[in-house]
Formats: C-alpha cells, sequence, structure tokens
C-alpha cells in the first residue's frame, strides 16, 4: 500500500470517483512503466490488478490518469484467497 501526498490528493480530488470512495487509475512512473487498473482509496493506492504488492512508491511516479477501468476486485480477492488456501 502507498500512501499519498496532498500533491496526488488534490489532483485526484479533482476527479470523479469510479465508485462509492474509491478510483481506478493509471500510474505512470519516472521510469517508463505504466500500471493500468490501480485502485485508490482515501489517499492510498491499494491494489494493482494482477499483482500482490505495489512495486513503486509515491517518488517514482509521474503522472496518475483516472481511468474508470473498473473490475470486480474484491471478488478477484475472495478468489485469491481461497485458492491459497
Amino acid at each position: 500500500m502507498v500512501h499519498l501526498s496532498s500533491k496526488w490528493i488534490s489532483h485526484l480530488i479533482a476527479q470523479p470517483e469510479t465508485g462509492v470512495g474509491y478510483q481506478v487509475a493509471s500510474v505512470l512512473l519516472h521510469d517508463g512503466r505504466r500500471f493500468n487498473q490501480v485502485v485508490i482509496n482515501g489517499g492510498y493506492i491499494t491494489q494493482i490488478r494482477g499483482l500482490d504488492d505495489v512495486p513503486f512508491q509515491e517518488d517514482d511516479i509521474r503522472e496518475i490518469l483516472v481511468t474508470h477501468d473498473k473490475w470486480d476486485f474484491n471478488k478477484e480477492r475472495a478468489a485469491n484467497f481461497r485458492d491459497q488456501s
């Protein structure tokens, strides 16, 4: 999980929510990598589709683009939990 500073929070507040209390975005890093379907909730990057962890820190972020590319991340998380049991 990555906590976002007021720099990014101000940017995100100006964007519509994807769902109640969260946004789905693409995150572009300074090194050129791009992560799609990133969930941002309560000022935190909480998950990225297909990854177990967030592989970057806030200082690595060049741009956040709110895309609203939804997927049922709670259902996917529950399925992954069942598979690991």
